[in-house]
């Protein structure tokens, strides 16, 4: 908890974080960073370098252009004095290995005036690249770059020339493919090694602990002193702890101790490190133990053995001290500064463990001795202090809350605030803080001013598209404010809206990015964009595998030649995407920022009559779920709190199907534990529910795992179950009657509000193929005859898992209800074609609106130990197959879906996130649905029919079910569809148990049709 409150010594948020009003009036020369353009969203910075081939002397600067979704910087701003010869001719000849140019010509830009500009092409790629020239006095200043980026060029040329952020807006192709992480990564590459630090320890500091790593990441490329990789190593393990991931903190921790050695430099700050580590996960005597500890070597000052400051830290703090920086020098705070600085740091965690102790007393004078100190040095100007000071702000009005002493609390509450809002602007740590004083209104009954600040963090969260786990805990008690006002409109808008700045599962994203690609309105549109998210996730990947073999302490030759194969792949690999990104930009839907968030009016224009949405949300120790119609709204605490839905949902699945000794095992099902969860999730909204045909469930927490549909509505009829099961010759399995909630309404499964909304607008796929069914692979009898070999390794699957395939019956019955109702083409893969490599080399897949794959998926790993590596099961292909299309293999695919029927085992999990970033994704993973149902959405499909356990073979009744999908009457949407084949099995006493017939969801908008016809204007369409 406390060390993602500490984090490193550091200093001021760049101005690249700042709002344009708050950083405009800033000299940018004397900025490490400053923001291109006045949107609500940071789209592009620009970031100082301190060489150039086209500097003669100190005086000469300039600054890469970095972008959201580019993976390099798109251009340069420079300002060149003419001291040692002609600065254009420097521009010029550095030029002219990567572009062609035009004779320049005259320009006007608005706010500048006469320019000089020149047209040119890039010589590797047929891309146009801008140069805008523009004398003043003795300097020249000049902006270039690629011409899709043409207005970041004008807007950064006007800054440059005013030494100020000049407000304006900027037009941009986005994909929403990258992350706040991703953008940090490409602005971290682009600074020197020195400014890389101090941004890294300025993120952390403002509570962006992933993207400060990536500047961590950035700035320990190519350090081999092991001192060096020590502290590197240190940075990593807080973050990682800032993060939650514990046990990657204490390996990483390990690490840096082992190459620390006996410098009392490192040794100090392992100690102060694994002191917040300790305070993150509670252990607050391992804490204080942990600051006890003597090391070796002269202490940094009597009152606390502790931290000493490294060159670089100094230096950065250095930087942020008002005047310090001259000319791009810095001048160095005093020993005694440094020392002070420590010594208040530490005397801040003694004093946070011993509040956590519940000892307030001693806590108090520890805090204030700490503030004291910071308070003195510089008159509190050096930016550390500041931060440091609002912290401990925080910390004494905890404790003055927990004596009645709410004015004092208030006071410390605000100070907190102030301090933070002049020096971290539109930070997490300035969001942490002002929620800390919002839950303080709450909890002394200020609910206006609550509200009030509230509203303030939504608003800049949701127009930044930023979010982090932590603001579950942040907005908790906002949630528990606005439900306790029901049906109030203006309370469940608020709620609505906050909800949705919180981290969703993976998939959403994904549906939102590919719903963008669909939007595109043309061929080379769509297809620009889905090469140039190709190319995002390859250039990940490529980021990946290098790290683990730079990793590598000892590498072999062949190692070290392929690290410099994936040095020289990555470039291009940048280069081809960037120069993607840039085309993109002539297409204008792509140049629009589109928002994670929509509000609760939007939502309701999209609900038809009959139609209902159900939004969960998990927040710290409490449930709440928003209901909403087209013409009505309400807001509810749920009857049970998230580790009793999680405690039920584990229940409920064990009666369901659970392995004992190697074997599935189905008890009978537990009617009265799913009425009760049925009552805690829809008991408010009973009223409601009766007149819902269609219902929208957006899950959260454990019901990200339980279908919805397998709930009972009544009590009536579990007692009618009840008798019958008395009866000594029944066996509990008959549950025919039983009033479940899927029997009466069809359910869709959505990952979030904006997702939804962006399936349903979606254009339908342009195929002309109706049907493309894959399954029944080949045993490996036939793979082993022909000289196929495999060298499995303790994570591989036995052989014996392809030596049980599943019939493809169902397949051919699909087929044939299709044929019956339309004219598209359909086909059946089968057998020893039914390979992981002919899917892969398959160029047409992309010609079929419904792709039914019905083998075995391999969602849980083959042994405890070993990663979650999600795939669907093949045949075996040659020397190259593994027998498995994997997550990432089906992610690099390309579909033209409206429909992807998965008829597999526990489909819906997730993937875990090794496997995500391996596929060259940055989120997600961690949550249900984020495995092959996310893959799938990735490769193309609109609506995905998943499983959420393993399907079962006995009585047919997989076949069955996903038959019975599709010979549903055409026009029949899937959720429709698929409630019609399970009230078939429903009313079968042989399959009525939820474990044949409830597994499977509609994740994505379940009105869209199973079987629509193709007109012949879609004809005309096809690609």
């Amino acid at each position: 908890m406390n060390g993602r409150i500490f984090g490193l010594v550091g200093a001021l948020a760049t101005a690249a974080l700042m709002p344009a009003d708050a950083a405009s009036a800033q000299s940018i020369a004397l900025q490490d960073s400053f923001r291109i353009g006045s949107g609500s969203s940071l789209l592009c910075s620009a970031q100082p370098t301190i060489s150039d081939r086209v500097y003669a002397d100190m005086f000469d600067r300039g600054y890469a252009i970095t972008c959201r979704d580019a993976a390099v910087p798109v251009g340069s701003l420079y300002a060149l004095r003419a001291r040692a010869g002609d600065p254009a001719a420097r521009l010029a000849e550095a030029r002219a290995g990567r572009a062609t140019c035009q004779p320049g010509e005259a320009a006007e830009i608005e706010g500048l005036g006469p320019v000089q500009t020149l047209t040119c092409r890039l010589g590797n790629a047929d891309v146009a690249y801008r140069v805008y020239l523009k004398q003043v006095g003795s300097i020249l200043y000049a902006a270039e770059g690629l011409g899709g980026y043409d207005s970041v060029l004008r807007l950064g040329l006007r800054s440059v020339v005013a030494d100020r952020e000049v407000p304006g807006d900027i037009d941009v192709a986005t994909t929403g493919a990258g992350d706040p992480v991703a953008f940090a990564r490409v602005q971290a590459s682009s600074l020197d090694p020195q400014r890389a630090l101090d941004e890294a320890y300025r993120r952390n500091n403002a509570g962006n602990y992933a993207e400060s790593a990536e500047f961590f990441a950035a700035l320990t490329e190519g350090r081999t002193d092991p001192a060096d990789q020590a502290e590197a190593l240190a940075n990593e393990a807080l973050q990682k702890s800032n993060l939650g991931n514990y046990a990657e903190a204490d390996a990483l921790f390990a690490r840096a101790a082992d190459l620390a050695g006996g410098d009392p430099v490192n040794q100090r700050r392992l100690r102060n490190y694994r002191t917040m580590h300790l305070l993150n996960q509670g252990r607050t005597d391992d804490a204080l133990a942990e600051l006890d500890r003597v090391l070796a070597g002269p202490p940094a000052s009597e009152a606390v053995q502790s931290l000493v400051l490294d060159r670089a830290t100094a230096a950065q703090l250095t930087a942020e001290s008002p005047g310090a920086r001259r000319l791009g020098g810095l001048e160095g705070l005093s020993p005694e500064d440094k020392a002070q600085v420590l010594d208040g740091q530490a005397l801040q965690l003694r004093g946070t463990a011993l509040r956590l102790q519940g000892r307030s007393d001693e806590a108090v004078v520890m805090l204030n001795r700490a503030l004291d100190n910071l308070v003195a040095i510089r008159g509190g100007r050096v930016a550390a202090t500041v931060w440091m000071r609002a912290q401990i702000l925080g910390e004494l009005a905890r404790i003055a809350e927990s004596r009645r002493d709410l004015g004092e609390a208030e006071r410390q509450h605000r100070a907190a605030v102030a301090l933070l809002e002049g020096d971290y602007p539109a930070s997490a740590a300035l969001f942490s803080a002002k929620g800390r004083l919002a839950g303080f209104y709450v909890r002394t009954g200020q609910g206006d001013q609550a509200r009030g600040l509230y509203r303030e963090i939504v608003g800049a969260i949701a127009s930044d598209g930023d979010s982090s786990a932590s603001l579950r805990r942040i907005l908790n008690p906002y949630f528990g404010l606005l439900a306790e006002r029901g049906n109030d409109p203006e309370a469940v808008a608020d709620f609505f809206a906050a909800s949705q700045v919180l981290v969703r599962p993976g998939v959403a994203q994904t549906q939102a990015v590919l719903a963008r690609e669909l939007s595109g309105g043309s061929d080379e549109a769509s297809r620009l964009f889905r090469q140039s998210v190709n190319l995002t996730r390859d250039i990940e990947r490529t980021r990946v595998d290098l790290a683990r073999l730079e990793a590598l302490p000892n590498p072999s030759a062949a190692q070290s030649q392929y690290a410099g194969e994936l040095r020289s792949n990555l470039t291009q690999l940048q280069q081809d995407q960037v120069a993607t990104q840039a085309q993109l930009a002539a297409f204008p839907r792509y140049r629009a920022v589109a928002t994670n968030a929509i509000s609760l009016a939007d939502l309701q224009t999209l609900l038809r009559p009959g139609e209902a949405y159900y939004k969960m949300l998990v927040a710290g120790n409490d449930a709440y779920a928003v209901f909403v119609t087209a013409d009505s709204a309400r807001i509810f605490r749920i009857g049970a709190r998230p580790g009793e839905l999680e405690q039920q949902v584990d229940a409920l699945r064990r009666t369901i199907t659970v392995v004992e000794n190697g074997q599935q095992i189905t008890y009978p099902f537990d009617l009265d534990l799913a009425h009760r969860l049925y009552g805690a999730l829809f008991t408010p909204v009973e009223d409601g529910i009766g007149g819902i045909t269609h219902l929208v469930f957006e899950p959260d927490g454990a019901m990200l795992r339980l279908p919805p549909n397998l709930l009972v509505m009544d009590q009536a009829s579990i007692d009618a179950y009840r008798a019958r099961a008395a009866n000594p010759d029944n066996d509990g399995f008959d549950f025919r009657g039983v009033a479940w909630f899927g029997r009466e309404r069809d359910i869709s499964t959505a990952v979030s509000a904006r997702a939804f909304r962006d399936v349903r607008t979606a254009p339908p796929s342009r195929a002309t193929g109706e049907y493309l069914g894959f399954g029944q692979n080949a045993t490996t009898q036939g793979f082993l005859q022909q000289g196929g070999t495999r060298a499995a390794g303790e994570c591989d699957w036995s052989l014996a898992a392809w030596n049980r395939p599943i019939s493809a019956s169902e397949l051919y019955t699909a087929q044939r209800a299709i044929t019956g109702s339309v004219q598209g083409a359909t086909d059946i893969v089968t057998g020893e074609a039914f390979t992981d490599t002919a899917i892969k080399g398959r160029e047409n897949l992309n010609q079929y609106r419904i792709l039914h794959f019905a083998t075995h998926g391999l969602v849980a790993p083959p042994r405890p130990e070993c990663p979650a590596q999600p795939a669907l099961l093949t045949s075996f292909g040659g020397q190259d197959s593994d027998g498995l299309l994997t997550f990432s293999e089906i992610f690099d695919l390309r579909l033209d879906a409206d429909l992807v029927v998965l008829s597999a085992c526990d489909t819906a999990g997730r993937a875990g996130a090794e496997v995500t970033a391996a596929a060259g994704l940055t989120t997600g993973g961690d949550f249900a649905l984020d495995g092959l149902v996310r893959a799938f959405v990735g490769a193309g499909g609109r609506i995905v029919v998943a499983s959420h356990w393993p399907v079962p073979d006995d009585f047919n009744a997989t076949e069955r079910l996903i038959s019975g999908l599709f010979a549903a009457p055409q026009g029949t949407g899937t959720s429709g569809a698929l409630r019609l084949a399970q009230r078939v099995l429903m009313d079968d006493p042989a399959t009525s148990h939820p474990y044949y017939w409830a597994a499977f969801a509609v994740v994505g908008d379940g009105v869209a049709p199973v079987i629509r016809p193709v007109t012949p204007a879609e004809v005309a369409m096809v690609r």
